[in-house]
């Protein structure tokens, strides 16, 4: 029954006050067995009534502790002091009744110590740790003896004795080995949640720094890009009779605009960004306009898109970094098909349990297995002329919504990334600074 102390078990007063009442029931169960063995099997006269009356205080006492444990309120600290004490001193007046110090299951008292150093601070630990050693002095000079086993003599009271000490050596070592082996396991999680943390906020400051740069240069690109806005505008008048040269100036006009869109854009991006502010738009939407950027971007790359039917009109919080990220997988699997000789990719969107799952699929040569399991983790790219900022990117926004971002080799050639992003956080998605 151990098992049921929880998970989360060490961390907090709430974790250790469960843990002590599970080990309450069993502590509840073995003593009874204890009473029951020694009473019919060994047959010596113990004070029956007056240890049931012990063990029925400790059953109460567990009814209430389970009670607490149900209550929303939070576990104050002194909390699992007071049950670790009320559990000592009735395991004290059991011992008083059945031989005091002499009893073999005196280490029994070591426990106390062992659950509160794990879970709880210095002050309380020492706490418990001066009312388990007074008690075992206590019992040292203050004790009902244990009778004698019927016709038995000093080496059959030896050897019961020993059976005893060897009993309460499995429980002590069982039990240590338990929670030691949970606080080890414990730790060993939250090294690893930590480096992790420690990995994504790098990654973040790359991130920002990259951002800063890139309003900066929009700022500075703003300015010539006027001018060669402005400029266009003159040759196209000029050269309004001449048709070849002013198709090529509509063209240049075209591209500067769209120039100026993409600036004004990424400008929009870096505030919304800082601000937190997203915008409320349904899955076709979303993925009707990543589809459209993407094509003009990319107008030589045949995009094959499917959308569940059943989450086309599903309304969801977006911020623009997703639709950035999506743009950014999509030309990521564009250029890994065209170095293949390919113009295709793929673009599904559908329901992963409670998720909305993304796939991007190239037809590409595919990425080595060191690549798909590092894949958005690191500023990496297999890319000649890359900056690896594409997956890293794409990355950050999984992580901001709780998501993540897994590779895999994709059926018939190519590789396959799937953004998973769980839908209760489309629904309601709020910013973190």
């Amino acid at each position: 029954m151990l098992q049921h102390a929880g998970k989360s078990w060490p961390h907090g007063p709430r974790q250790l006050v469960r843990s002590l009442a599970w080990l309450r029931l069993c502590a509840i169960a073995g003593q009874s067995l204890t009473i029951a063995f020694v009473t019919w099997v060994l047959d010596l006269p113990i004070p029956v009534g007056s240890l049931c009356a012990g063990i029925a205080m400790l059953a109460v006492f567990s009814v209430l502790a389970f009670w607490r444990l149900r209550q929303r309120t939070r576990i104050a600290a002194w909390e699992p002091v007071a049950h670790i004490a009320v559990d000592t001193l009735v395991l004290g007046y059991l011992l008083y009744l059945t031989g005091g110090a002499s009893n073999p299951f005196i280490s029994l008292l070591v426990m106390p110590i062992t659950l509160a150093a794990t879970a709880l601070p210095l002050r309380s630990v020492s706490i418990v740790a001066v009312l388990s050693v007074g008690t075992y002095f206590f019992l040292m000079h203050h004790s009902q003896a244990l009778p004698q086993v019927s016709g038995e003599g000093a080496s059959g009271l030896f050897n019961l004795h020993l059976t005893g000490m060897a009993i309460s050596f499995a429980i002590t070592a069982g039990m240590l080995g338990f929670f030691i082996a949970r606080l080890a396991r414990a730790l060993r999680a939250q090294q690893a949640e930590a480096e992790h943390e420690r990995e994504r906020a790098l990654r973040d400051q790359g991130i920002l720094a990259i951002a800063t740069q890139a309003a900066s240069t929009a700022h500075e690109l703003n300015t010539p890009l006027s001018t060669m806005r402005t400029l266009l505008g003159e040759l196209a008048r000029e050269s309004a009779q001449q048709e070849t040269l002013a198709a090529d100036v509509e063209l240049l006009i075209s591209q500067a605009d769209r120039c100026r869109d993409i600036l004004r854009q990424l400008v929009k991006v870096g505030s919304n960004q800082l601000s937190g502010v997203a915008e409320r738009l349904s899955v076709a939407r979303l993925f009707d306009s990543t589809r459209d950027s993407f094509a003009l971007l990319r107008p030589e790359v045949e995009v094959e898109f499917r959308l569940d039917p059943d989450l086309a009109q599903r309304s969801i919080e977006v911020v623009p970094a997703l639709q950035h990220a999506l743009v950014n997988l999509l030309n990521n699997a564009a250029d890994a098909s065209r170095a293949c000789g390919n113009t295709r990719v793929e673009l599904v969107v559908g329901r992963d349990r409670e998720s909305l799952a993304i796939d991007v699929r190239d037809h590409g040569k595919g990425m080595r297995e060191a690549d798909l399991s590092s894949a958005g983790m690191r500023f990496q790219t297999t890319k000649q002329h890359g900056l690896g900022l594409g997956l890293a990117l794409a990355n950050a926004t999984a992580d901001r919504y709780g998501g993540s971002l897994v590779a895999y080799p994709a059926t018939g050639g190519g590789t396959r990334l799937r953004l998973l992003l769980p839908l209760k956080t489309l629904d309601n998605f709020t910013h973190e600074s």
